[in-house]
């Protein structure tokens, strides 16, 4: 009997924010934040001219902010912000669509560009399975650098072929807010794009 999936981007799908900024700002404060974002604004700028991947600029913000720190203690910070921070970006929306598939008996799957730190312990409490960026570490300690690739665009699909046979699945849904998941939302036989808005 084929069963159905539902693939749903996290950042701006689910929450009404980007996590990784939320989660400097839970860990380092507001106005290491701002600082971080006033330093490395020339990047920003090339990022934003499509001149710096979208990969390039997230470990430079990871190595600028993260660089050395102990991951144990990282991934303690991160698993309080999926218990203190999380919930209030959570999009209403999206949380029942995600029960009503969970509801129905479909197997429902985060597949998002973020870390698995601050993306897994949220969707292990809902019983989720999460497809995301992994983290370098090494000797204990984070190097500021994405292990493989940046889980966003084609690679989104590449995980979850390596996961999944999409052949077993009757029905595929997706959700996504970006060009990052259009790759995503053009696997699936119902997508929506931009949803949970009002």
């Amino acid at each position: 009997m084929k069963q159905t999936i539902a693939f749903f981007d996290f950042d701006g799908t689910i929450t009404t924010k980007d996590t990784m900024f939320e989660v400097i700002r839970y860990q380092k404060g507001s106005g290491a934040l701002y600082l971080g974002f006033l330093l490395l604004s020339p990047l920003l700028v090339l990022f934003k001219l499509k001149l710096v991947s979208s990969h390039t600029m997230k470990e430079i913000f990871l190595r600028y902010f993260f660089k050395g720190a102990a991951v144990s203690t990282f991934r303690e910070k991160c698993a309080a912000f999926c218990r203190e921070r999380l919930p209030a970006l959570i999009r209403p929306g999206a949380l029942a669509a995600i029960k009503e598939h969970q509801e129905k008996g479909h197997q429902v799957v985060i597949v998002t560009a973020s870390a698995q730190d601050w993306v897994g312990p949220w969707c292990e409490k809902m019983n989720i399975t999460c497809i995301a960026t992994q983290l370098e570490v090494k000797n204990e300690q984070l190097t500021g650098n994405i292990l493989g690739l940046n889980c966003n665009g084609d690679e989104k699909v590449c995980r979850i072929k390596n996961e999944y046979d999409l052949e077993l699945f009757e029905n595929i849904f997706a959700y996504g807010d970006s060009s990052g998941d259009k790759a995503m939302l053009a696997i699936a036989g119902t997508s929506q794009f931009k949803p949970f808005r009002s």
